[in-house]
């Protein structure tokens, strides 16, 4: 039998294969199991995303918690990931639910879990949903209208909530001012309206609803926004351009010239801006495959570092518990102290925007100043699509330490929080990790730019595969 498991960020699969409107009630019962065992508080949030069938699905699981004796409030039209996680706070509910499969392709559909903090739920709290599951017994349950009329499901505007808070905590007038010269590609995702809302007159892209994404996974990187990359670099008033991926929670950043950058410059720009101008401190959180120029500019700013295994979760835990500045991951996920212990891409693209606003200077600028403090550098990624023995083969070497040296790159030193980390002097360091769930390998190098990275990646490629 078929076994529904939560992964790094919620539950996914395939329409229609496994996520079924019955698999789905499945995990909303233990859902509502889960919340009645853990709580008093008996309540909880219910969004969806732009994917086919959302809407369906968030009133499947909404019908399923009022059934069960949870007070429901359903978000009555499409919302982000960090919109349900900020009604969490808002309307203090044990707990958010979110349909959404994030940036998967788009014959995904999925089933994310969030906090009465705001963010994540700890791994060890998705185990016990996990364990409740029934496959052998359903409860049936009556149609939405039902429950609404019995005021177990009660309709809100999920999206005006966050919409509120971005109006209160952000300088409107100061972001209008460069509503001009700023793009926003929305992929299809949910993030569409936000942008539409505060800034109307900005070069808008893939805003509008569209199940299928356009056959393109709405994940935010730079493969799947070369259009958008095109009309920044055709547009002499387009300054720089913000894309956010399918529920809104991973950034990506480009300059005037349509170039791509990354979310290892992000955070550093965000330390920056929240340190230097907004007067913050904290310890900065990142995971395993982040910069090591992180801790440069950390330790210029006074500021400790703490680097975990890669997943957002990891990073959560600490936020809720820890002083925590930034939490990050390298794939685009990025929160801050100031807002709730989750991803956000609107969030950050527009703290971002503000940063540039109040210096007066492009992100370019602002990149070549952070340089002169930590120099120049640049992160590549490699994804092996090789076979499982293969993989497994290239993991055994690693844990028995076969590997000396990458071509002319000598290893000085190894970490393996979270995978194998080589680091080969110079602040160059390579590292190789195994994906979880499918027959790839994932390799990183950093190096002073991107031509010595990807020699790096190239060299480490040739070793392992000999």
């Amino acid at each position: 039998m078929y076994k529904i498991k939560f992964g790094t960020d919620g539950w996914r699969e395939i329409i229609a294969d496994n996520y079924t409107i019955e698999n789905v009630k499945r995990v909303a019962e233990a859902t509502a199991k889960w919340i009645l065992n853990s709580s008093n508080n008996h309540t909880c949030t219910v969004g969806y995303d732009c994917r086919f069938g959302g809407k369906m699905f968030a009133e499947a699981t909404a019908s399923v918690l009022a059934h069960n004796g949870i007070k429901v409030f359903l978000s009555d039209r499409f919302c982000s990931t960090p919109m349900i996680s900020l009604a969490n706070t808002k309307l203090n509910t044990f707990a958010g639910i979110i349909i959404t499969a994030s940036h998967n392709p788009p014959a995904y559909n999925g089933y994310k879990i969030k906090a009465n903090y705001g963010g994540p739920v700890v791994p060890s709290e998705i185990e016990k949903v996990e364990q409740l599951i029934d496959y052998n017994s359903m409860s049936s349950t009556q149609a939405i209208d039902f429950y609404i009329n019995n005021k177990n499901v009660e309709m809100v505007n999920i999206e005006k909530i966050y919409l509120d808070e971005v109006i209160a905590k952000f300088d409107i007038t100061k972001l209008k001012q460069y509503e001009q010269n700023f793009g926003y590609d929305a992929m299809f995702g949910s993030g569409q309206n936000v942008i539409k809302s505060l800034l109307p007159n900005a070069m808008l892209m893939n805003c509008e609803y569209n199940p299928g994404f356009n056959g393109v996974a709405p994940e935010p990187i730079l493969k799947n926004l070369k259009p958008f990359s095109e009309a920044i670099k055709n547009n002499p008033n387009i300054l720089c351009g913000l894309a956010t991926d399918g529920d809104a929670d991973r950034i990506g950043w480009f300059d005037s010239s349509g170039r791509f950058i990354d979310s290892h410059h992000l955070i550093l720009l965000l330390m920056q801006y929240l340190v230097e101008h907004k007067q913050l401190k904290g310890k900065i959180v990142k995971s395993f495959s982040v910069s090591s120029k992180i801790e440069k500019l950390a330790k210029h700013l006074g500021l400790e570092t703490i680097t975990t295994k890669i997943g957002f979760k990891y990073i959560c835990e600490l936020m809720i518990t820890d002083d925590v500045l930034i939490g990050a991951e390298e794939s685009g996920g990025i929160a801050v102290k100031g807002h709730i212990p989750e991803r956000d891409g609107i969030w950050m693209g527009l703290l971002i925007l503000e940063y540039m606003a109040l210096k007066g200077k492009t992100i370019e600028e602002l990149i070549t100043d952070l340089y002169a403090i930590i120099g120049e550098f640049a992160v590549e990624r490699y994804d092996l699509h090789i076979t499982e023995t293969q993989k497994q083969n290239i993991i055994s070497a690693c844990k028995n330490n076969l590997y000396t040296e990458f071509g002319p790159y000598k290893i000085e030193h190894t970490e393996d929080l979270d995978g194998y980390k080589y680091h080969l002097g110079n602040e160059e360091w390579v590292m190789i990790r195994p994906s979880g769930t499918e027959p790839v390998l994932r390799v990183y190098a950093e190096s002073s730019n991107s031509e010595n990275a990807i020699k790096i990646l190239e060299h480490c490629k040739a070793t392992i595969l000999a």
